[in-house]
């Protein structure tokens, strides 16, 4: 029995047979949550030569991947504790990750290919399919890796893969994937119909207000502050869950993404309780599947839960998604999304109710860095050097223009003759070697042209305030000024602080030579849009164009005579000061 895919997904079989009859090293598909990555996968193992293991986070991929390849009319083994299944023997083995790891003597005999679904959560060099990776390749040093996921990146390590196809540095090389072979986008699959169109309300009357709250580096908002926050907000927790009743009156499923298991319990005590279930990871396992299953057959029409449901649960009837938690992660509000846009009979749309403000456009992708300032957006920037087209946050004026960025360095890759790539060198924000002029990432240590050890911003502004003829200036504006005099034209830069304090330097501009050096040491720096085309002639063209100009965050002069020389300004700050005249104490 052959199976039929849809054209998207031939495209991702040819792409993977295509990349290991040429590499070994790991490659991974992007497909969309409900693009059928368990058709991909029953495909490939179908026409591996070799043994292949298909690994999964949880039962029911484990199980449903298995059936996907089943309905070939294929046989395949199931090696998983949740599904009472330990068979290890076959070619194709279908297993979850945490019985893999726990009983690696059961696999001794070589695999051609393992594939990992839902790859994003690989984990570090301790992680259970890390142990496994190790094992099948001690086994069969020639082992290829695939991964599948929706999502790949992970807010505060970023992306999983370090090149992709397009062109595009992901993350560095030590990402385990090295590959990024083939990716779709979610608005094709809607386009297409091979999705529903999301319909998102956003509820500006009834929500919560979580601005006070800061996640960690990982994006996540620890349970005992969310819960502090959702307490205070107590009186908005039942309106809102009246909206949603109102809202789900007519719908088949609606399922309620809550933030902490307490949140989730009272939600559940003002739902109907005939209709009603709450899933979380305290659920014991038997009591999850029989509530799962009530749900997928609609004996149920609400479902609560709290960070269980986000990958490997399917249920296309579900029409409704309300969303009662912050999130950081464009990818983690995607894959909440992406449990309501299957396709079902009769169903048209499905409804994303937003009660938390998380703002995040279900089309954008992830850029790679964590969103850095309220209203930003992905913006397109491309390099002067190599063309190369990067995504990075930035802000746009009403035509579109692009009118910052806060990109640093280009994404592109550049390929030699013998295959080799390379990250392209051209950097939008840098910081400049004292002694080589080398461009340097802004939080480089050391250069990396001539090794040269590169003031630190905490111990730099530390080190001036300690000397008695030096200035600090916390900077919150700047203004210009151009003029002329006999010696040519001028611009004068003025730096200043809340409290009126100021201090300025004063460029050029009437050689080459002058403006080259304004160019090198002025422009990169203080351009909001960095590297984007910006013309100008004199003096009076920059005073004209201060909007498209920044400030540094603190300025660092040195008294000489009777007037201060700027000598080092610091931008994109990120440490520990509030203002300047704190860190004297």
């Amino acid at each position: 029995m052959a199976l039929t895919l849809r054209p998207y997904q031939q495209e991702a079989v040819k792409a993977t047979v295509e990349h290991f009859r040429r590499h070994s090293t790991p490659a991974l598909i992007v497909l969309p949550t409900g693009a059928g990555k368990s058709l991909v996968i029953a495909e490939l193992a179908r026409l591996a030569r070799g043994r292949v293991l298909v690994l999964a986070h949880v039962k029911e991929l484990v199980a449903q991947n298995a059936q996907k390849y089943r309905a070939l009319g294929l046989d395949a083994a199931i090696f998983a504790a949740g599904l009472k299944l330990r068979d290890s023997a076959g070619k194709v083995v279908f297993g979850s990750v945490q019985s893999v790891a726990r009983n690696l003597a059961a696999f001794t005999t070589p695999f051609s290919l393992l594939i990992i679904d839902e790859c994003h959560r690989l984990g570090d060099d301790d992680s259970q399919y890390q142990q496994v990776i190790r094992h099948l390749r001690e086994v069969d040093p020639g082992l290829r890796v695939l991964g599948l996921t929706a999502t790949p990146y992970r807010l505060g390590k970023g992306w999983i893969y370090h090149f992709h196809y397009h062109g595009r540095v992901g993350g560095d090389e030590h990402c385990f994937f090295r590959d990024c072979i083939f990716e779709l986008p979610l608005h094709y699959m809607v386009k297409h119909g091979y999705l529903v169109p999301p319909e998102r309300l956003d509820m500006p009357v009834r929500h919560y207000d979580f601005s006070r709250l800061s996640p960690n580096a990982l994006g996540d908002y620890p349970a005992v502050d969310l819960n502090g926050e959702l307490q205070r907000q107590r009186r908005i927790t039942p309106l809102i869950v009246a909206l949603i009743r109102d809202y789900g009156a007519a719908s088949r499923g609606v399922m309620i993404f809550a933030a902490t298991v307490e949140h989730a319990g009272e939600i559940l005590s003002l739902l109907p309780p005939d209709q009603a279930a709450l899933v979380s990871a305290e659920t014991p396992a038997a009591e999850r599947d029989r509530l799962i299953d009530a749900f997928r057959a609609q004996r149920l029409r609400y479902l609560v839960n709290v960070s269980v449901l986000t990958t490997g649960f399917d249920a296309p009837h579900v029409d409704v998604i309300a969303i009662l938690r912050p999130m950081e992660s464009v990818s983690l509000y995607q894959q909440i999304v992406g449990r309501g846009l299957r396709l079902y009979p009769g169903k048209t749309g499905c409804l994303i109710l937003d009660y938390a403000g998380n703002g995040h456009d279900l089309y954008s992708p992830e850029v790679g860095q964590t969103k850095p300032a309220a209203g930003s957006q992905p913006v397109q920037v491309f390099c002067p050097a190599c063309g190369f087209a990067n995504l990075f946050w930035g802000k746009t004026a009403g035509d579109g223009t692009v009118i910052e960025h806060y990109g640093r360095r280009c994404q592109g890759w550049l390929e030699d003759e013998s295959g080799a790539r390379q990250q392209c060198d051209y950097r939008f924000r840098f910081k400049l070697c004292p002694d080589c002029d080398a461009q340097n990432d802004i939080a480089a240590r050391r250069c990396h042209h001539c090794q040269r050890i590169l003031l630190d911003p905490d111990d730099m502004l530390k080190a001036a305030l300690r000397l008695k003829d030096a200035l600090v200036l916390r900077c919150s504006g700047m203004s210009l000024r151009a003029g002329q005099d006999e010696k040519g034209e001028w611009l004068q830069v003025t730096y200043f602080d809340e409290d009126g304090a100021d201090v300025g330097e004063r460029f050029r501009l009437h050689t080459p030579a002058q403006r080259r050096l304004f160019a090198l040491r002025f422009l990169p720096l203080h351009l909001r849009a960095a590297g984007m085309p910006f013309a100008w002639r004199g003096s009076a063209d920059i005073e004209a164009a201060a909007d498209k100009l920044r400030a540094p965050d603190f300025v660092v002069a040195r008294r000489r005579g009777h007037f201060w020389q700027v000598r080092e300004k610091v931008f994109d700050y990120q440490g520990r000061f509030r203002r300047a005249h704190e860190l004297r104490g």
